[in-house]
């Protein structure tokens, strides 16, 4: 009996070991390998703000009910089929927001998904998308949230259930779903292609919201931006593939009007979670939402997941 518990405890911690060992947030960056975090000696603060608002941050982060969406104290409750997520304060604040971070530990957040003090960030927050972004850009994004009013005030934690309030096994799920890959040019398509694509598939993070994901919450590779079930339970969001159910028949001039204004090709106006959104990319530059247009245009139809039945009631 004594060697069967001995063999029980002895199991039970060389797994508690090992679940350690493999969920820790360095772990991550000798199988990754760690990010390029050398940066221009001078940010641009224009191509910040462009950034800043492609990746959508005050959409989540500027606090709600108030209309200054450059005070960024959080405070957003995002709802999941994991629980509730809060976005965090970014404002420039010292204390509360990330004004006390350095440059290294704000890319290192959006390229690996890990805070200054070695925390694993859930991929509510798009880690998976940003990490496609280059070094000198998030510098550059990091740099305009400094020239922006501090907020006072921590947000509290998330509420989430067990086991999703482990923080430490979300290591196991950055192995399974995050790369570490920027995106590099393709040296056979135009500019404008290779800017949309950068757009879109980084800080716009588009995928995110438009496509089906897997019982872990990650997205499905070859289902990639064929719409399914809202991430927040708000019904189903579009196709945005060249699929006859999805943009085929809209053109470049299309997309482009609706990012600039919300306004779809029948004259309605687009609302719910895509309303902010249009927020932010109406803030963008002509040549930016052309170069958008330009790559969802290039999307090889991709057919949309079965939607769940209506139930009565």
């Amino acid at each position: 009996m004594k060697r069967f518990v001995f063999a029980i405890l002895s199991m039970a911690i060389l797994a508690g070991v090992g679940f350690g060992v493999l969920t820790a947030p360095s772990l991550y960056e000798l199988v990754r390998g760690a990010p390029d975090t050398s940066t221009p000696a001078v940010a641009d603060l224009d191509n910040g703000r462009e950034l800043f608002f492609a990746g959508g941050c005050p959409s989540c982060h500027a606090v709600p009910g108030q209309d200054d969406r450059t005070k960024l104290g959080g405070g957003l409750a995002l709802h999941s089929p994991f629980g509730t997520f809060y976005a965090p304060n970014i404002s420039p604040h010292e204390a509360d927001g990330i004004g006390g971070w350095t440059v290294e530990a704000f890319i290192r957040a959006m390229r690996e998904g890990v805070s200054p003090d070695g925390r694993h960030y859930y991929p509510a927050f798009p880690y998976t998308s940003y990490q496609r972004m280059a070094s000198a850009d998030l510098a550059d994004v990091f740099a305009f949230i400094k020239t922006l009013p501090p907020a006072e005030g921590r947000v509290r934690d998330h509420d989430l259930p067990f086991p999703f309030n482990i923080r430490r096994g979300l290591g196991l799920w950055k192995l399974a779903f995050l790369d570490g890959r920027a995106i590099q040019p393709d040296s056979t398509k135009s500019p404008e292609w290779n800017r949309g694509r950068y757009l879109v598939e980084g800080p716009g993070h588009c995928a995110e919201c438009h496509s089906p994901r897997n019982v872990a919450g990650a997205t499905i590779a070859d289902k990639r931006f064929s719409g399914g079930p809202d991430p927040e339970g708000k019904g189903f969001t579009p196709n945005i593939t060249q699929d006859k159910a999805g943009l085929a028949s809209w053109s470049k001039a299309d997309i482009v009007e609706l990012l600039k204004t919300g306004f779809t090709p029948d004259y309605d106006a687009v609302g719910g979670s895509m309303a902010p959104v249009i927020r932010n990319t109406s803030q963008l530059t002509d040549a930016d939402r052309a170069a958008m247009a330009e790559y969802l245009k290039s999307l090889p139809p991709v057919p949309s997941p079965p939607r769940p039945p209506k139930t009565s009631g």
